[in-house]
């Protein structure tokens, strides 16, 4: 209940939608290879992102 009006972190939003990416990556794997490339290259770069603000 008290987490109901707390903010997400910029680490914490960029953690789910490379989740949310990943899952998309691995959903389209078996039936469309180009948009799962995509969705691979968009995810490479949500976790360099991720990996830039942990440092």
């Amino acid at each position: 209940m008290f987490g109901l009006f707390k903010k997400t972190s910029e680490l914490d939003k960029l953690q789910k939608k490379y989740e949310k990416l990943m899952a998309d990556w691995h959903r389209l794997s078996t039936t469309n290879r180009a948009e799962s490339d995509k969705k691979y290259a968009e995810a490479e770069k949500v976790l360099k992102e991720i990996e830039a603000l942990k440092s």
